[in-house]
């Protein structure tokens, strides 16, 4: 929105022709979600508090988390409203692929919402059943594939991009949708798996969301995606904003949700986060990248899935306890020894991932 103010105001100061770069915008879209959650942070977890809307904790999980009951949860809104506010003011609204990113954060973010209001209201720590959160899932996530198919400029787009290899594509077409659900609605399930320890989920989305903001900056450039060998989409640097502003909205939100917990995210933002780093995977044609930079992600999400089909064909488990960080909590890990050396591992998954960029 302040896009179109310092426009106007640049006939009369040239100095807001500083807020016309993409680069400056990002600064402050990153600050601004930043500084609005670290601002409103401490008020959001006394209304929660005061609205009783602790933590309902799972009676069949770790004996060492039940101290945790209580613990303010819906904590994401506080993400989302940063990341909202944030794009809404250093984003230009006029390009689809902020809209279309932003209203599946939203859209998801719902769903969590009302998940989280039925486990927090009528105290039931399974909130609303798996088959109607997967169909309101993938509602959203479907009607977010065809927009961005609907909308795609160029033919890459329709292109699922094999990292690390020269050239080398696989033309979809029209299956591109059901890629991009898929990633979507994966994507959102996979973090809300892993939002089960302090911290653990978040700072993951922040290292991602950082490093899809670079791909996005390259990618909407001309130059710079001719030099990489990477795709050129006009336009979809813009969602280096949105990037930037998840990324400051999740570091704001790990001040107050870092081993002790003061608040915990809860569906409303695990969901919303996840949906919006699936999304702008596929904006910038990274799909792949993503499942390499989010390595954690997967891993828990397939701890849960071989855990179940173990359980079902042969009555034995392969882990402990699943998700997988419940596991290693199981051997006697620390919770913050596992939250940290995932941390570290998905530090290295993001450089990995970055450095497809060269590596062709």
């Amino acid at each position: 929105m302040l896009i179109y103010l310092t426009e106007y105001l640049q006939q009369y100061i040239s100095g807001f022709a500083v807020f016309s770069y993409i680069t400056m915008r990002t600064i402050m879209s990153v600050l601004t979600a930043l500084l609005l959650s670290f601002v409103m942070g401490p008020a959001m977890i006394r209304w929660l508090t005061h609205l009783k809307c602790g933590q309902a904790i799972r009676t069949d999980g770790p004996q060492t988390h039940l101290a945790k009951k209580g613990t303010p949860t819906m904590g994401g809104t506080l993400i989302l409203f940063s990341v909202a506010v944030s794009v809404l003011l250093w984003g230009d609204l006029s390009n689809h692929y902020l809209l279309i990113i932003t209203l599946t954060m939203l859209g998801f973010g719902a769903i969590g919402f009302w998940d989280d209001y039925k486990k927090v209201v009528y105290r039931d720590p399974n909130g609303m059943s798996a088959r109607l959160k997967l169909l309101l899932q993938s509602l959203v996530g479907f009607v977010a594939a065809y927009a961005l198919y609907a909308y795609a400029t160029v033919p890459a787009e329709s292109e699922l991009l094999i990292p690390y290899m020269k050239d080398t594509v696989i033309h979809l077409g029209a299956w591109t949708i059901l890629l991009s659900y898929f990633v979507i609605v994966g994507t959102s399930n996979a973090v809300n798996l892993t939002d089960g320890l302090d911290g653990l989920a978040i700072m993951p989305t922040v290292m991602i969301s950082a490093a899809l903001g670079v791909f996005a900056y390259l990618s909407g450039n001309a130059v710079f995606s001719d030099y990489l060998n990477i795709p050129f989409i006009p336009g979809v640097s813009e969602v280096t904003i949105f990037a930037a502003a998840l990324a400051g909205a999740g570091l704001g939100f790990l001040w107050f949700n870092a081993h002790p917990a003061q608040v915990f995210m809860g569906d409303v933002g695990a969901l919303a986060i996840g949906a919006a780093l699936g999304t702008m995977a596929i904006a910038v044609k990274q799909e792949l990248i993503l499942v390499v930079m989010g390595g954690v992600f997967v891993a828990e999400t397939l701890s849960v899935i071989l855990q179940v089909a173990s359980f079902k064909l042969r009555k034995k488990r392969i882990f402990l306890m699943a998700p997988l960080h419940h596991h290693y909590e199981q051997k006697g890990w620390h919770e913050s020894q596992v939250i940290v050396r995932f941390w570290i591992i998905t530090i290295i998954l993001v450089l990995i991932g970055l450095a497809s960029l060269k590596l062709r």
